[in-house]
């Protein structure tokens, strides 16, 4: 069915736009802060997603998607970039209000810490897979920076957040890739799955939300600083 890449993207978001507006998380009233940060990660993963597209590192099934595409994107992966963060960023913020319980210091560093390690690890033994280089790539720069210049505090909730985020990342990279209305190829990344789901791409969506919620709390303490 040729909307079915549509009716994903829709169901990703629609019960975090519903629930945005209720009254204790309140999370329609943190909106202004996540619009440009979407604006800018959401143009970096575009400008990679093109390029991955043109170097046939994964295509998308004609079948089931509705044909109308910009820079040969379907529309509907471009929506992708913006769905998937506004309901994981939901989710950020709605596990910070109701649960108050944080990763220690500690344990975050040595999460961090491992996933510098990882990320260096592949990139060394996958040089050559542009899939596998590109996401540690970027996931290893931007570590370095969360981690060692600007020491984001809010990592330790993050990483909750993420192990939570997992379960819809699951349903809807289970469904892209299993029907499947994205195609990899698996000369350009390690080759390893998950049931259907390539192992860069739990990477690919952990580096995405880092820049979100990156810029979604310094935009958020901005405002707080110049209040």
């Amino acid at each position: 069915m040729k909307y079915t890449y549509l009716i994903i993207n829709i169901l990703t978001v629609i019960f975090p736009v519903i629930l945005s507006f209720d009254k204790r998380v309140q999370f329609c009233k943190s909106w202004k802060y996540l619009w440009p940060g979407m604006a800018i990660t959401g143009f970096v993963f575009l400008f990679w997603d093109v390029l991955f597209t043109k170097q046939g590192v994964w295509s998308f099934n004609d079948q089931y998607i509705t044909g109308f595409k910009l820079f040969d994107l379907p529309v509907e992966e471009i929506l992708f970039f913006l769905t998937v963060p506004f309901a994981c960023v939901f989710i950020y913020c709605c596990l910070n209000y109701y649960i108050k319980w944080r990763l220690s210091n500690k344990a975050s560093k040595l999460i961090s810490y491992f996933i510098l390690i990882l990320s260096g690890v592949l990139l060394l033994l996958f040089h050559n897979r542009l899939y596998t280089v590109v996401t540690f790539g970027l996931l290893l720069f931007f570590m370095l920076v969360l981690v060692g210049v600007t020491k984001s505090k809010w990592l330790n909730q993050f990483y909750i957040a993420y192990v939570v985020s997992l379960v819809p990342f699951y349903l809807v990279n289970g469904f892209l890739t299993s029907i499947p209305v994205v195609l990899y190829n698996d000369h350009q990344n390690t080759g390893l799955r998950i049931g259907t789901i390539p192992f860069e791409d739990h990477f690919y969506s952990m580096t995405l939300l880092l820049m979100n919620i990156a810029f979604f709390e310094y935009f958020k303490n901005r405002k707080k600083l110049s209040e």
